[in-house]
């Protein structure tokens, strides 16, 4: 699925990027707030979640070439952060839920979608 139909399926808020929303496609979820982790384990189209909204969330997505940031339950995001990502081609979401309810939701409509 994409960034846009995850986003637009629960009512998300793209914050960066949104022009690029249709056009990439999530193949997986990593959720992890140390960034050296997420650094070495997030995977190219990965949808990344971290309560973490300092500048360096871009870089990490841009190394990794993740499909986006998700950050969890409605935490503000830096207005640095939002102009590097923008700058940097990264979308930046911002969901209500929790990092544990964006996984499940992920998941439930990945699970809709493959099996019809």
């Amino acid at each position: 699925m994409t960034v846009k139909d995850f986003t637009e399926q629960f009512g998300y808020e793209i914050l960066t990027c949104a022009d690029k929303a249709d056009k990439i496609e999530i193949t997986g979820v990593y959720i992890c707030d140390l960034l050296s982790m997420a650094m070495a384990r997030v995977k190219d189209g990965n949808m990344w979640v971290t309560v973490h909204t300092n500048v360096n969330i871009v870089a990490v997505a841009y190394l990794t070439n993740a499909a986006c940031i998700v950050i969890p339950e409605n935490i503000e995001v830096e207005e640095i952060t939002v102009s590097k990502a923008a700058e940097k081609g990264i979308i930046i979401i911002r969901a209500p839920h929790t990092s544990y309810e964006i996984c499940v939701n992920y998941y439930l409509k990945s699970s809709e979608l493959s099996h019809g």
